[in-house]
């Protein structure tokens, strides 16, 4: 990876993690305060706690990714700590994917006119669900990389004691 595309990267993930704080922020400060111009009305309350907690997921795949990105960068990705940074990628997703379906379920009762708006909320769940499952391929792919970094490794030192 060069380091402009490295900078470039992290750019972005600083730009996107403070804009998250900023949201999570606002949204705590409406709850807490009582500022709630719709009084407080049950579902724009829920839709609150659901975006805070959205945002929370959000940040630990940003996070996870700087610490992917910070291996990438020493070359030492192809390693077994690299699973947990993927691995809490994958877990954030599903938890976005499930926060949505719950929005889903939230908005369903007012969607009873047209239900093709829930419907078309519930393949955008699947479809959140669907990118967990790539992230959960490429981690094979990375589980891979490294048994065959660690076999590698080892004919080499074998070649070593035989040279």
């Amino acid at each position: 990876m060069g380091k402009l595309t490295v900078g470039a990267l992290r750019a972005v993930l600083v730009v996107v993690l403070a804009g998250t704080v900023a949201v999570q922020a606002l949204m705590v400060w409406t709850l807490a305060s009582g500022a709630d111009p719709e009084d407080g009305s049950l579902p724009l309350t829920a839709f609150r706690v659901i975006v805070v907690l959205g945002m929370v997921s959000a940040q630990v795949a940003l996070v996870s990714v700087w610490r992917l990105v910070a291996m990438v960068r020493r070359g030492t990705v192809f390693s077994h700590a690299a699973f947990r940074y993927v691995d809490a990628v994958i877990g954030a997703i599903v938890a976005v994917a499930l926060l949505w379906f719950t929005v889903t379920a939230l908005n369903a009762p007012g969607q009873r006119e047209d239900p093709g708006v829930t419907v078309i909320m519930g393949g955008i769940g699947l479809a959140v669900l669907g990118v967990a499952l790539i992230v959960l391929v490429l981690r094979m792919l990375l589980a891979q990389a490294v048994a065959r970094d660690v076999e590698a490794s080892q004919m080499q030192a074998e070649l070593d004691e035989v040279i």
